[in-house]
């Protein structure tokens, strides 16, 4: 990629990154680093991790296809697959060279640079973009743990409303 004098920048023609995770949910996050990453690279291949360690909310198709509305359709360089297996194998077979990666607290930085190091020796560079910070707070893990919370509540519609016990409860807007 190259700068602008305008601190724009230009993707090296035929450049190919991999943006991996599980994306259970794809968050407000993972659609700015994507937005941000993609004008870096002519073609972003988000790429779907199926991880036996991990318990997905949702199959891996599912998702990806959440991944898909998640975008907006002018992204014609964004393409979204799942894959098994090492995420380098995944870019080496498909030609990218670089895997593009979100860092939203110095954890992260400390296991990513772990992976980097290892993708490294495989050929494989990574490029990490911090979380703008008021993204950085929501993580899949807090948004599934939100969603689960969001299911559980119970509901306050007007029929599911215990009855006032007292006289000044009584009335519209009154719960």
């Amino acid at each position: 990629m190259t700068a602008t004098p305008d601190r724009g920048v230009v993707p090296e023609h035929g450049s190919l990154a991999v943006y991996p995770g599980t994306f259970d949910p794809f968050t407000p996050g993972h659609l700015d680093l994507l937005a941000r990453a993609r004008v870096m690279f002519d073609q972003i291949i988000v790429l779907l991790a199926v991880n036996a360690d991990k318990q997905p909310t949702a199959e891996a198709t599912t998702r990806a296809v959440q991944v898909r509305e998640a975008m907006p359709s002018a992204w014609g360089n964004v393409e979204v697959d799942t894959w098994t297996g090492l995420t380098t194998a995944y870019c080496l077979r498909r030609g990218a060279m670089v895997i593009v990666r979100g860092l939203r607290t110095a954890a992260d930085f400390h296991h990513e640079y772990q992976l980097a190091a290892m993708n490294e020796t495989l050929g494989i560079q990574t490029v990490w973009l911090p979380a703008r910070p008021e993204l950085a707070a929501t993580s899949s893990t807090a948004a599934r743990a939100y969603r689960a919370a969001q299911s559980d509540r119970p509901s306050l519609n007007a029929e599911e409303r215990p009855p006032a016990t007292h006289k000044h409860e009584e009335g519209p807007g009154r719960v």
